[in-house]
């Protein structure tokens, strides 16, 4: 916590030249009681806008769940599919997270590609005859 310093002014008879009231020191110890409390400020805002950040990320969040399902016997697989996103991104950086729940077999990986402004699509690779992903769309507003 900072401690501020009050700083008086050094007031003088004018015409005596007597101190009436002492000035505060202008030392060192009050000066770097300053730099401390100016640089703990700073890393304060700096963590509350990482801290904003992140939150913002997850308000803009789009989740979405979707079912491939695959027809074909192992080691082909027809599970791919399009997303389109419920709120179009101005670029393509957005992440996709997915998340494999219920599911027939094995799904092996989840790619997500060809990522465009207003969707995706997304596909398994393993002999799963269906999968429940759930999607978690971030970024690229």
């Amino acid at each position: 916590m900072y401690n501020a310093t009050k700083w008086l002014d050094q007031v003088e008879d004018a015409d005596t030249g007597e101190v009436i009231q002492e000035g505060t020191d202008q030392s060192a110890a009050h000066f770097n009681n300053m730099e401390e409390g100016i640089s703990d400020s700073d890393l304060a805002a700096r963590l509350m806008l990482l801290t904003l950040s992140r939150t913002i990320d997850e308000v803009d969040t789009e989740v979405q769940t979707v079912t491939l399902t695959n027809s074909l016997s192992y080691p082909f697989n027809n599970s791919a599919t399009t997303v389109s996103l419920e709120t179009a991104r101005n670029d393509t950086s957005y992440t996709v997270e997915a998340t494999v729940g219920d599911h027939e077999g094995c799904v092996g990986d989840v790619t997500v590609y060809d990522q465009a402004l207003n969707g995706f699509k997304i596909k398994f690779d393993g002999s799963a005859t269906s999968a429940t992903i759930t999607l978690r769309i971030k970024g690229g507003l």
